[in-house]
């Protein structure tokens, strides 16, 4: 992975709100990022499928749901770029993570 693609994967709110949050709690799937992000589940979908592309999740299907986290082929300075993103910008990822807690009934898919 090169600088100029991880950054370019990156360069996208939603994609960059979806990795931070997978970055984060470890492993999530697709409704909880849909409900996390306020985006619709298709669109969550591409933004996932385009970092999976990108090299920087790995996805694992269980049942009819999709869960995502960290590719384990991910460089260390890509890395630590996205530790000291997640560090210096809680703020901005309080109200996905406030959203994602008042899941009342977690869906089935999720643990």
């Amino acid at each position: 992975m090169d600088p100029v693609s991880f950054y370019k994967c990156l360069a996208e709110p939603t994609r960059l709100q979806c990795l931070l949050l997978i970055k984060q709690l470890g492993e999530l799937c697709v409704c909880e990022l849909t409900t996390a992000t306020d985006v619709s589940q298709p669109k969550v979908s591409r933004h996932l499928a385009q970092l999976r592309e990108c090299g920087l999740l790995h996805s694992s299907k269980r049942g009819q749901w999709v869960f995502y986290r960290l590719a384990h082929t991910v460089p260390d300075w890509a890395t630590q770029v996205l530790g000291q993103t997640l560090a210096g910008n809680k703020a901005w990822l309080r109200e996905p993570l406030a959203r994602l807690k008042r899941m009342a009934d977690r869906p089935s898919c999720c643990p």
